[in-house]
């Protein structure tokens, strides 16, 4: 069991196992395809041929007919719902009934005895359009004379963000050096293996959802406003979450919507599950981006400023794209010094599928961009990259020129860990094995952990003493794999005392447990371990006290540790946990003890308009060194070695911060090198993961974590963000390493062979 000194703990900074390891590895979780009830019915989606085309009659008449087909609906059944982020956004219907707007959206919904049957009945459903031109690039769509996508937005500018601070053009003219480079970013999704699906009930005037989501409690708000209903009337209860890294575990879907509506008018559960093809096609996705950058730099390697303009596929709805906005420019004051600073961001409409919410949200672009025009630069001006980052590399406290305000900070050491690493020091000793190209980059970055956004962000904690002295603990923060849930409990067992597999956590059923805002931003740990921390001290408290009355003591004098309650200095005077709660709950008429604790961010508001503020309650910090092989025949790479020297303040299970990082980068490395969805007038033409390409087993490096430990006070024990920081890091370092092995910058991702073998042979350097 690793373990990493981080205070005088008994369970925290420990590498205890998974609590839901056992479940997982014997089948026995359930996941919302697994839920089954009787009489339920099957949902299957009409989707779209076209991207873009009005709909003018759909004739339901012969699907009806056939047998086993108990109900069908169409977007006219929604009475003109629209969802979306905020208000001013929501312009997304659970199924199209004006007008279709990317290549796959829904059309109409069947509930049928099974599968097959509402399949055939799907055959048999004739839909009229009429074909409108559609706009596939979002620099073409905002050109006069382009399809015009949603009449609310005639310029197709979904949305729009801009950041002003400093002085930029002053800053340039500082500077020796001024480079302005495009770039951009990939076409990529999630990559979870779980497909979306639900089952819903409608009985009693409400409805009981299961559905696959790591914020299910956005979908509880979905379908209350959707369905006109009161809260306390949809139920959401979160099964096992087979990975969800944003996107559409994070938000509704259509068939959400429509499983509900099926239920209503059947009074009979129905389910969905997509198939991966229905997800790939139309699920939401990363959104792509191009970057035109431009920074200015002395020629000691001191940025002067920066200026950037990004433009992204935000696809044929809004979704939560105003937040994207918003994030590729707060966080691109960080990790560097940056005096100057311009951005404008614009979202543009398309008729491709949706773009919203992806690990390292918003950041990945604006940083990647950085990242490798800083080391162009560097190159340049003739600098060491590395000691142009540590030149420029903020240190803690720090405020940046839009108010964001850092703590702690271990970019510095993390840097230098790398400096002085193996890895780096003999980079130069091999650069080429006959037709192999080594080369070794570096990169550093920085992302948010607790996010924040607009509406309820609290996080809540319930702990209910059972009179044997274990412990029922209800959050509504989901468990999408990342572990949460270990540390969660390990937070609990600390306060108290007690051994982790004395509390047992249930999953979230809205019906019970309270209202969270999600898993989204590396916010779990940092929230709803702040409401699990308090709530266990509230317990604690009212333990205490009893504990204090029996021994005639002071309840602070009274201890909580080893699974027993004494008093300070005087162990012999004290009791099993189990005793003292049995004491608690027995007592004259007996008590019921129930801690409660929520979160408060205590940091000053955010203003979201101008970009100032914190977008979270703390800042990661990532430091990266990548090797990799390049076939100079084939332009095809193998990246052998990751060092990922990660400030993630204090680790409160190292075993569980170890892998969400080295999954991040891989995740990072399959965007740098291998994923891009192949797309055609908004058609997807590689809707499966073998021509997708994502990274497997046998394509992952050798990864070695380094734990940068600081002390933030804004968090529960120091814990930042564990994860999101190393998918932000990898495609700049793979990048970097590329260039190093083949003295070419590439600046669109993904870098494929085909680009590599293509710039070698132009530049003279293939075999």
């Amino acid at each position: 069991m690793e373990e990493i000194f981080i205070g005088d703990f008994e369970f925290l900074g420990k590498g205890i196992p998974r609590v839901d390891a056992k479940d997982k590895v014997t089948g026995q979780a359930k996941y919302a395809a697994d839920i089954e009830i009787p009489g339920m019915l099957w949902c299957k989606i009409l989707r779209s041929p076209l991207p873009h085309a009005k709909i003018l009659n759909i004739d339901i008449t012969r699907a009806k007919r056939v047998i086993g087909v108990k109900a069908i609906i169409t977007g006219k059944d929604f009475q003109g719902f629209r969802w979306g982020w905020m208000p001013a956004t929501r312009d997304e219907p659970p199924l199209a009934d004006d007008k279709v707007r990317y290549y796959g959206e829904g059309v109409a919904a069947v509930a049928a005895v099974d599968e097959d049957t509402a399949e055939e009945a799907l055959e048999l459903i004739k839909v009229d359009y009429e074909e409108l031109p559609g706009v596939f690039d979002p620099e073409e769509a905002l050109k006069e004379g382009a399809p015009v996508i949603h009449e609310y937005r005639p310029n197709n500018i979904s949305w729009e963000f801009h950041m002003d601070f400093g002085d930029v053009e002053k800053g340039f003219s500082e500077a020796d050096l001024v480079r302005e480079d495009r770039f951009a970013t990939g076409r990529v999704i999630q990559g979870f293996l779980e497909p979306c699906s639900a089952i819903a009930y409608w009985e009693g005037g409400g409805v009981t959802i299961w559905a696959a989501k790591q914020s299910p409690y956005f979908l509880y708000r979905h379908i209350a406003q959707c369905f006109k209903l009161p809260l306390n009337k949809v139920r959401v209860i979160q099964p096992f979450v087979g990975g969800g890294f944003g996107g559409t575990k994070n938000d509704s879907v259509a068939g959400d919507f429509c499983v509900v509506m099926l239920s209503k008018i059947t009074g009979r559960p129905v389910k969905f599950i997509y198939t991966m093809e229905e997800v790939m096609i139309s699920a939401r996705r990363r959104h792509n981006a191009i970057i035109y950058n431009k920074m200015g730099m002395k020629k000691d390697g001191t940025i002067t400023a920066m200026q950037s303009k990004l433009i992204a596929d935000g696809g044929a709805y809004t979704a939560i794209g105003p937040l994207t906005m918003y994030l590729t420019g707060c966080i691109s004051t960080l990790p560097y010094k940056l005096p100057n600073f311009k951005h404008d961001a614009y979202r543009v409409f398309t008729n491709n599928p949706v773009s919203a919410a992806m690990r390292g949200h918003g950041v990945t672009h604006t940083r990647f961009a950085a990242e490798i025009q800083m080391e162009m630069m560097a190159e340049e001006l003739g600098l060491d990259p590395i000691e142009v980052r540590l030149k420029n590399a903020i240190e803690a406290p720090h405020e940046t020129v839009n108010k964001v305000t850092v703590l702690s900070c271990g970019l510095k050491e993390g840097l230098l860990k790398l400096k002085e690493s193996n890895l780096w020091k003999e980079r130069e000793k091999e650069k080429r094995k006959n037709h192999i190209l080594i080369g070794v980059g570096v990169s550093g970055t920085a992302y948010l952990g607790g996010a924040r956004q607009r509406g309820h962000q609290a996080a809540a904690a319930v702990l209910r003493l059972c009179e044997d002295g274990s412990i029922e603990y209800l959050t509504g923060a989901t468990d999408a794999g990342q572990g949460s849930d270990t540390v969660l409990l390990q937070i609990i067992a600390e306060e108290l005392g007690v051994p982790p597999e004395q509390i047992d956590i249930q999953r979230v059923d809205s019906a019970y447990t309270p209202v969270d805002p999600g898993t989204y931003g590396s916010r779990v740990t940092a929230l709803a371990g702040e409401a699990a921390m308090k709530a266990a001290r509230d317990l604690k408290r009212q333990l205490a006290e009893i504990a204090a009355k029996e021994w005639n003591v002071k309840p602070e004098d009274i201890v909580f540790k080893n699974g027993k309650v004494f008093v300070k200095d005087n162990e012999e005077k004290g009791l099993p946990f189990r005793k003292m709660a049995q004491i608690a709950c027995y007592s004259g008429s007996g008590r019921v003890l129930v801690g409660r604790g929520h979160s408060e961010y205590g940091i000053e508001p955010l203003d979201f308009e101008k970009g100032i503020g914190n977008a979270g309650t703390s800042y990661s910090f990532t430091s990266q060194l990548t090797r990799v092989e390049v076939d100079a025949e084939t332009g095809f790479v193998k990246c052998t070695d990751m060092m990922i020297a990660h400030d993630c303040g204090k680790p409160l299970n190292p075993a569980i911060v170890e892998s969400q990082n080295q999954g991040a980068a891989v995740q990072g490395l399959g965007q740098a090198i291998y994923e891009e969805f192949k797309m055609d007038k908004g058609k997807t033409l590689n809707p499966n993961f073998a021509d997708y390409k994502i990274p497997t087993a046998l394509d992952v490096p050798n990864i070695e974590v380094i734990h940068i430990l600081t002390e933030d006070p804004n968090v529960p024990y120091g814990a930042k963000e564990a994860s999101e920081g190393a998918i932000v890091s990898s495609p700049p370092s793979v990048v970097s390493a590329i260039h190093d092995a083949t003295g070419i910058w590439f600046k669109e991702l993904p870098v494929t062979p085909e680009k590599i073998a293509l710039a070698l042979r132009e530049k003279g350097r293939g075999s």
